[in-house]
């Protein structure tokens, strides 16, 4: 549940930001988070649907300095969910099943706002990898 994950090269990543209502806390969506994690690991992972791995981010209200373009430091209460698929076609069918829809739907009605954008992985590499 807590170890380390591996990407395989061409995965493509969803970054979905869960912006929270503004009297909603983390700890407020913090099982229905981990209920709908359970649920794609479980039921959409592998050979099963596609998924292969995926994090949970809070909002540690750091805002960079020096990688910040912005003069505006104005952030909303939010997380990220970041997944991490076989395909784009394999996430979409995974998120439009009766299983995940009624999971996110419960998280939902604590969230003012979800965005989630998809991405083609051009580059990895970790210290000490050539």
């Amino acid at each position: 549940m807590f170890g380390p994950i591996t990407i395989p090269f061409g995965a493509k990543m969803l970054f979905n930001t869960v912006t929270l209502k503004p009297d909603v806390t983390f700890e407020d969506v913090e099982m229905a988070v981990g209920e709908l994690c359970a649920v794609v690991k479980g039921t959409y992972g592998g050979e099963k649907g596609g998924f292969v791995a995926g994090q949970v981010f809070k909002f540690s209200g750091f805002v960079s300095n020096e990688g910040s373009l912005s003069t505006s430091k104005a952030v909303d209460n939010h997380y990220v969910i970041v997944t991490y698929w076989r395909s784009f076609d394999a996430h979409e069918r995974s998120h439009a099943d009766d299983i995940f829809k009624k999971k996110f739907a419960k998280l939902a009605t604590m969230c003012s706002e979800t965005k989630e954008l998809g991405y083609d992985m051009l580059w990895q590499g970790a210290v000490g990898s050539q």
